[in-house]
């Protein structure tokens, strides 16, 4: 076996490789950029090499600077993990021409199924059923138009050298098409330095599911069943789940064995993904194949008992499969939810900054995993992918995995950054959800106008409002003890309470029953509330009301707590009835007005301009595209306007709400 693998990657998928090679004995090497000096998957490995500046194009993905750092270090393979130089057949020449193993396919089968365009006249050759589309080279957008007109619209815009949702676009009529080429064309150029466009039919009604495919070097390869992971937004993978609630046997088996003809179509060995589209009817389409570990693999390996890693690390030094077909048994139900620094109130733009605070849920095995590479006090760059971590739970079915998932994140404490927590916990609250029910239109659908927070039903709310005011009990206490000012007296706060929650208002009260519980009434309803897992200063307050769990996050506020739980966030006071009273007088505070300005809604580079101070706008033009997190945003005029001041220019960086331009 190995001795020692370099990881030509950074972050989660880097630690998790790094996880693997120690449970067999093998020395790591890890590569960083000036971002990432002090990253956790540097520390984790045995050594580590730096490679350049931040940007990836002037360090992650450029070959010759992880040859270098195999030539120091005497690493014996490279794990490329998935993205940077992941399926570029040139990484893995270069490392064959210097001797070192590849933990990856061959070069041929990344050329043949990196590229879209060739894998699907190759998925087609070898019986795999494909979606309608034009694979030849496209000129320029009207060459695109007339395309997208005779497949018929919709149509998708997708990067030939794509992955991950970059450089990819639908499109619902021509100027849509001709927008959805160029933006598709400069987005492909700048992630995958390759920018050819094909076009394909954009199946409606759609699923995306993948089959998990295992192959070696002597000709042996398997199917690990199936991943759902149509819970997408702007084409990127939220949260997955093995198996698919959509798929019969018949259908499974179908796919698995067309997954299998193409790997071995193409001689392929170590793990790889099958990417289709599935219809109404279970009528299945090939999309692609990714020649590398996926993003979502914990999900496979949480219900086959299978370390894929692992598994790679054996193919690549050239031992046969110890797996066969009927080896294969689906055992339960995994989720995976990505937590990604991206605000969901914001319209799901990106978010950088520290994490002031980073409290994942307690792993437990089989039933709780948590894979990230991030830790408390360490930093979210705009230079790279929002991926936070990958939060996976198992359950013997699909309503215990859920509910294993909900109590984790419920547990999940991220502070310092914009995140996703809140949507997470309200798709896995939300019926159309849990029904099974779901397309890769489900976010778009179910919350057109954005996410603004989970509804709280009254129970719910009266729950809150109870273990807001047993907690308000401990900390006045607290607070009298901690002052001294009444040191050799009795002193008890009083017992009625007001709970304002947004503009409602419960009457409750409260008594100390001993051991950290309270008996508490809200609006005439008694409850009892344990805080036995609880202590003052703790944000997480992992609370049973009635017997029931119900942990929640609760941070201090003037008179009360910013509370969440299960997607709601809610601001709790809890006053005294005169304060409660005072306080209703009070005026409210308005926002500024930001109306006659253009804000940067995120952090990230202002990439282009397309208008100058004077021009008049309409409604809907687009005023500058602004790239975050490698992803490129136009920025649109929201009515008719003259521009006053443009305040920034291309290649600038830009801070949230940096005005970029002003309107007269």
């Amino acid at each position: 076996m190995f001795k020692k693998i370099l990881i030509a990657n950074r972050g989660e998928i880097a630690c998790r490789v790094i996880k693997t090679a120690r449970k067999m004995g093998i020395q790591t090497v890890a590569v960083y950029s000036d971002a990432d000096r002090d990253a956790l998957h540097v520390s984790m490995a045995d050594e580590a090499v730096h490679i350049g500046p931040p940007p990836a194009n002037q360090s992650y993905i450029v070959i010759d600077k992880i040859m270098d750092a195999i030539r120091q270090t005497g690493a014996e393979a490279v794990h490329p993990g998935y993205g940077f130089l992941s399926e570029r057949a040139e990484f893995a020449a270069a490392l064959a021409a210097e001797g070192v193993a590849f933990i990856g396919p061959p070069e041929g089968a990344i050329e043949a199924m990196g590229d879209k365009i060739t894998s699907k006249k190759l998925a087609a050759e070898a019986g795999v059923s494909t979606v309608p589309g034009y694979m030849g080279l496209i000129d320029d957008a009207e060459h695109a138009v007339k395309i997208a007109t005779e497949i018929g619209y919709p149509v998708m815009i997708k990067a030939s050298a794509g992955g991950g949702g970059k450089g990819m676009r639908i499109a619902w009529n021509d100027d849509e098409a001709r927008e959805g080429f160029a933006l598709s064309k400069s987005e492909a150029a700048n992630s995958f330095g390759d920018d050819r466009i094909f076009i394909e039919k954009f199946v409606t009604q759609p699923r995306h599911i993948e089959i998990q495919v295992l192959g070696d070097k002597h000709g042996n390869c398997i199917y690990l069943g199936e991943r759902e992971c149509s819970i997408q937004r702007r084409n990127q993978k939220v949260i997955e789940e093995a198996p698919s609630p959509f798929l019969d046997e018949a259908t499974r088996k179908a796919m698995g064995e067309q997954s299998v003809a193409l790997a071995r179509a193409v001689d392929y060995c170590s793990a790889g993904t099958v990417e289709f589209i599935v219809d109404g009817e279970r009528n299945f389409y090939f999309l692609e194949m990714n020649t590398r570990l996926q993003v979502e693999h914990p999900v496979t390996e949480l219900i086959t008992g299978v370390d894929l890693v692992e598994q790679m690390i054996r193919v690549a030094y050239g031992e046969h499969l110890s797996l066969k077909q009927d080896d294969i048994k689906l055992n339960g139900w995994a989720m995976e939810s990505r937590l990604y620094a991206e605000d969901p109130f914001r319209n799901f733009l990106p978010s950088i900054g520290r994490l002031t605070r980073y409290r994942p849920p307690q792993e437990v095995e089989q039933c709780v995993r948590n894979d990230t590479g991030v830790y408390e006090g360490g930093e979210i760059s705009m230079y790279y992918d929002p991926m936070i971590a990958k939060l996976c739970s198992w359950g013997p079915d699909r309503g215990a995995a859920i509910e294993e998932m909900r109590g984790a994140l419920d547990r999940f404490e991220v502070d310092g950054i914009g995140h996703n927590l809140p949507f997470l916990s309200a798709v896995m609250d939300h019926p159309r959800f849990v029904s099974g029910n779901i397309t890769t239109a489900f976010i778009e659908e179910e919350y057109p106008e954005g996410f603004e927070g989970a509804a709280l039903s009254d129970a719910d709310a009266v729950r809150l409002s109870a273990v807001a005011t047993a907690c308000h009990l401990v900390r006045q206490r607290r607070g009298a003890q901690v002052s001294g000012a009444l040191e050799g007296r009795e002193y008890e706060p009083g017992s009625d309470w007001v709970v304002q929650m947004g503009k409602e208002s419960r009457a409750a009260s409260v008594v100390d029953a001993g051991d950290w519980l309270f008996d508490v009434t809200v609006e005439g309803q008694a409850l009892k509330v344990d805080l036995a897992n609880w202590r003052p200063g703790d944000v997480l307050i992992d609370a049973v009301v009635d017997g029931v769990a119900m942990p929640l996050k609760a941070a201090r506020i003037t008179n009360g707590y910013q509370m969440s739980w299960r997607g709601a966030a809610r601001k709790v006071f809890v006053r005294t009835p005169r304060v409660a009273e005072l306080a209703a007088l009070m005026p409210e505070k308005l926002p500024p007005d930001t109306s006659k300005l253009l804000l940067c809604p995120m952090p990230g580079l202002l990439v282009s301009l397309n208008v100058e101070a004077g021009d008049e706008v309409q409604e809907g033009q687009a005023l500058c595209t602004v790239e975050a997190m490698k992803m490129e945003n136009v920025l649109r005029a929201e009515k008719k306007g003259l521009i006053a001041k443009i305040n920034a220019a291309p290649g600038d960086s830009l801070a949230v709400d940096e005005t970029i331009m002003e309107f007269e």
